[in-house]
């Protein structure tokens, strides 16, 4: 939670000083025209890589197997596309390295490595429903 809350407060802080810091260097037109060319490229490719992990999926429907990877790969590429729209480098540069597929899969892994620590505290069993007329 705490780390949620850094967050949201340090994001806005970053692209304060980044933006400052870039316009001052490429002046203000410049800088709010490049948040808006990142933005446009960013959601073209980001639909461009959403089709093709559609087809990806509808590939391994086909054959009857579960597209585990195009569900999880296209729920990022949906949150790299907010990243886009919203105005801002940093979201930017974290949104592009969602979109391309080579980092979204270091991503991926990383995070599905944390959720099988996770994965293993549970303890799985069974269990069956007693009627109060038995």
């Amino acid at each position: 939670m705490n780390s949620v809350i850094l967050l949201i407060l340090l994001v806005p802080i970053i692209e304060i000083y980044l933006f400052i810091k870039i316009g001052s260097q490429i002046g203000a037109f410049n800088t709010i025209s490049l948040i808006f060319i990142t933005a446009i490229i960013g959601v073209y490719y980001a639909k461009y890589e959403g089709l093709n992990t559609l087809k990806s999926a509808i590939k391994q429907t086909v054959q009857n197997e579960i597209p585990i990877y195009e569900i999880v790969s296209g729920a990022a590429l949906a949150f790299a596309a907010i990243l886009m729209i919203i105005p801002g480098f940093l979201t930017d540069i974290v949104g592009l390295l969602i979109i391309f597929p080579w980092t979204r899969k270091l991503f991926l892994k990383k995070i599905s490595k944390k959720n099988n620590k996770i994965k293993k505290n549970f303890i799985e069993g069974e269990y069956e429903d007693i009627d109060d007329k038995n």
